[in-house]
């Protein structure tokens, strides 16, 4: 083989393992914002739930204009996305998501929401 022919396989090697490499970080960004998205999912429909208790009469089983006495359904707590957790006061509910698949060393996705009456605010944690 000539030199010429060898560069072209070194070259050919060298731009397969750049776009290796490019591929790997692009599906690991990917599968980090994917798993962040699917516990905002599932906060804000905690969120809701929590908006729902606070609206609904005592006599339906409400909190009757109050999140005290709310508490996340145990069918939630841990789903195939995360586990959750929830600080509960008469005016504001604030819920925490973690992921479950750790996807950066030691870190996994972690998502809080805190909902007032009317509203609620995502706050991306990592």
């Amino acid at each position: 083989m000539g030199q010429q022919q060898l560069l072209l396989i070194l070259l050919g090697i060298v731009v397969v393992g750049i776009a290796i490499f490019v591929g790997i970080n692009l599906f690991r960004a990917n599968a980090i914002e994917t798993k962040r998205n699917n516990v905002t999912n599932e906060l804000v429909n905690l969120a809701s739930m929590a908006q729902q208790y606070y609206m609904r009469p005592n006599s339906l089983g409400g909190g009757s204009r109050s999140f005290t006495g709310w508490i996340i359904p145990s069918e939630l707590v841990v789903t195939a996305n995360g586990h959750y957790t929830s600080v509960v006061a008469s005016d504001q509910v604030e819920i925490t998501g973690v992921g479950n698949e750790v996807v950066t060393n030691n870190d996994s996705v972690t998502v809080k929401i805190q909902v007032n009456p009317t509203s609620f605010t995502t706050i991306i944690i990592r």
